[in-house]
């Protein structure tokens, strides 16, 4: 399966927008679209070729979703998108002000309409752009089309407050959104730092520093003190304690000689080691782990491959019911068309969609970003979802998850009594110093 880097990607109503557009593209076997990373991971049927694919999921962004683009490298995001992120701040707090400026008693009519339009206008150009933007691509219901006619509607029975209230709203909550999955995504690129910047490789006329993916399979590295191993293989002269942390769990560091197999993403702490190369570095353990932490939001759960299918038909309805609310209590049954209107447009704000496409795929990215923070990987969100059904967790790491500190709380003896079977599993523990041993020469001390 290959990728292709996007950017712009902002929330995850997008994403599973433009990976259902995808989909209907001529030779695409499968598409998934990673909300975490922003990458598009997808596959082809015939002889299609990938740069053929690029071009046309250009030409797809511009009519679908204009603010994504295609990344030619897997650089960071361009720093227009952290601009864009501040701009809407602004626009939060400039609006916020006009707003409470219209209720101040000195302004009178002329000049509270003109301020609160003014603040419509800050807060919400972009999301009347948007439905206008959709609309002419043929894709009318989404949260962007509900938001405009619900505020535009509000205008139009002299609601200007509320229009821009409800706007700004909406805008908050789309600004703390767009924090939280940032803050997610640095939680998941701090697990991502495993990886390996270079590799030490020794050649006829020295060590040269070379990037790990260039190291071939049977060439020799050196790894120093303090540098990350960057390649699976077998240490062939040198030993060193390695912290392997970051790959097993283990908080204490383990000890390597001439002949062990050593796996990549460790740090070294002591001794210099001369490592045989095993596997290249697009098979090697760390590589496995970032393309797991990478592509972990593409394995979908069941919950959120439902509310993808469900949001399609949602919106439709909620549109048709408000049309139902607006007109038929007038026609049928003599209600004010301005109360029933008004009634139709809250309808539509309080039944947006945005909350439910956004919070259960959100809630999954969020659940990995934090795991990935505290060191926890999951392999995707259909795993998260599989941990709800778990009853009973066993683990077997002694001081990773635990103190490494026993106590003794009983004692069985069979043939002999107890402080004679105290005294030979002293006799036998005496020189080692593992947990369980000196639990027990703590407990023959005082005897």
């Amino acid at each position: 399966m290959k990728q292709v880097q996007l950017t712009g990607i902002d929330c995850a109503a997008c994403a599973i927008k433009i990976e259902s557009n995808v989909k209907r593209l001529p030779n695409v076997k499968s598409c998934s679209v990673n909300f975490a990373t922003q990458k598009l991971n997808y596959e082809l049927t015939g002889n299609q070729a990938a740069t053929v694919f690029e071009t046309e999921l250009a030409d797809l962004l511009k009519k679908t979703e204009p603010d994504v683009m295609v990344q030619s490298t897997n650089q960071p995001e361009p720093t227009s998108q952290k601009w864009s992120f501040n701009v809407n701040l602004i626009r939060i707090i400039a609006s916020a002000l006009l707003l409470g400026l219209s209720y101040l008693p000195a302004v009178h009519t002329t000049g509270q309409v003109l301020l609160l339009l003014s603040a419509f206008l800050i807060i919400g150009y972009d999301i009347i752009w948007k439905a206008v933007f959709n609309i002419f691509h043929g894709q009318w219901f989404d949260e962007n089309f509900l938001m405009s006619v619900a505020t535009i509607g509000a205008f139009g029975i002299g609601q200007y407050a509320e229009a821009v209230g409800v706007m700004l709203f909406y805008q908050v909550g789309e600004y703390f959104q767009t924090l939280a999955i940032n803050h997610s995504r640095q939680s998941i690129a701090s697990l991502v730092a495993i990886k390996p910047a270079f590799a030490n490789q020794k050649t006829t006329t020295g060590l040269q520093r070379v990037a790990p993916e260039s190291v071939q399979v049977g060439e020799t590295i050196v790894v120093k003190p303090g540098e990350k191993v960057p390649l699976d293989g077998i240490v062939i002269d040198g030993t060193s304690f390695v912290n392997t942390a970051a790959i097993t769990g283990e908080s204490v560091p383990r000890a390597f000689k001439s002949g062990d197999t050593i796996l990549s993403g460790g740090i070294n702490q002591s001794g210099l080691l001369s490592i045989e190369v095993t596997k290249p570095y697009a098979d090697s353990t760390v590589a496995k782990i970032l393309d797991l932490v990478e592509n972990a939001s593409s394995q979908k759960a069941p919950t959120e491959n439902f509310i993808t299918r469900f949001a399609k038909v949602y919106t439709p309805i909620v549109v048709g019911f408000a049309l139902l609310l607006a007109i038929v209590p007038p026609l049928f049954f003599g209600g004010v068309f301005a109360d029933w209107l008004y009634r139709a447009l809250i309808f539509l704000v309080i039944s947006c969609p945005c909350a439910l496409v956004i919070s259960i795929p959100l809630g999954f990215f969020a659940g990995i970003g934090t795991a990935s923070k505290n060191g926890i990987l999951v392999k995707g969100s259909n795993y998260l979802e599989a941990l709800n059904d778990v009853q009973t967790v066993v683990f077997d790491k002694t001081g990773t998850l635990t103190k490494g500190t026993f106590t003794v709380t009983a004692i069985h003896p069979i043939g002999v009594t107890s402080d004679r079977l105290l005294h030979l599993a002293a006799l036998v523990e005496q020189n080692s110093n593992h947990p369980i041993a000196q639990s027990i020469l703590r407990l023959i001390r005082p005897h």
